[in-house]
């Protein structure tokens, strides 16, 4: 889909949003609203979404359900300390197993993000799998969804249909992205995401990241945070820009 489609009046009518609200959207985030520290009102059953995001999501399982997918959310909204849960217990695990902390914190940044950075802070992203197969011991692993695995024509039917209920995939295969490693279970509200992410870019992160003290965090020098900037949190599908 080009990217002028999806923003068309016609389109966003579809999916029940508007050029205008979407202009409104972008002053309505604090910066805790984008760095997981705020109290936002979030729906769902096992899962946490922004109210528009959950009634698309709703209308895109049901219609998977009529092809025989069982959409199962593995993961959705997580505010600052559950990030920051999941980034201390890996650079433990890292450094534990002898990788010294910048390696530790590269290896971290392969699949999950700093504390304050992450999209899963904006209830508009859902990590998912199909959930009617036998599930793998490893869920969230590329292999799982191509053509040998159990969640390979889940993928296909996400490729067709999706975007049309608004979610698109962020961290794609395609081959020069750089930054986070290809999720093929790893679906954004763009009609949300889009403009939360637009006022995420006027927060001044390197401040914010100096403030706090992560584990490891002495180790994010000036060009570390601005590689990270450019590549984990802006080198993504580029119709989620």
């Amino acid at each position: 889909m080009e990217r002028r489609d999806f923003v068309s009046l016609s389109t966003l009518g579809m999916i029940g949003f508007s050029l205008s609200s979407f202009s409104m959207l972008q002053s309505e985030f604090s910066k805790d609203d984008l760095m997981g520290k705020s109290d936002p009102s979030l729906y769902g059953d096992g899962y946490k979404l922004q109210k528009k995001a959950y009634d698309a999501f709703l209308k895109m399982k049901a219609e998977a359900l009529k092809s025989g997918f069982k959409i199962k959310v593995v993961s959705s909204y997580r505010n600052y300390a559950h990030q920051n849960r999941i980034w201390e217990r890996k650079y433990k695990k890292f450094t534990q197993e002898g990788l010294s902390p910048i390696n530790a914190i590269k290896k971290i940044v392969e699949y999950s993000t700093i504390p304050g950075t992450s999209r899963h802070h904006w209830g508009t992203d859902l990590d998912i799998v199909d959930g009617n197969p036998p599930q793998p011991k490893g869920l969230l692993l590329a292999k799982n969804f191509d053509s040998e695995g159990p969640f390979c024509k889940f993928k296909e039917w996400m490729d067709t249909h999706a975007n049309s209920f608004g979610f698109y995939l962020v961290y794609t295969d395609k081959e020069d992205r750089k930054g986070f490693k290809y999720e093929p279970w790893h679906y954004s509200y763009a009609p949300i995401s889009i403009p939360m992410l637009k006022a995420y870019q006027k927060v001044d992160i390197a401040s914010e990241l100096k403030k706090v003290k992560l584990l490891g965090s002495d180790f994010f020098t000036e060009n570390f945070i601005n590689q990270y900037i450019k590549e984990n949190i802006l080198d993504i599908n580029p119709e989620l820009l």
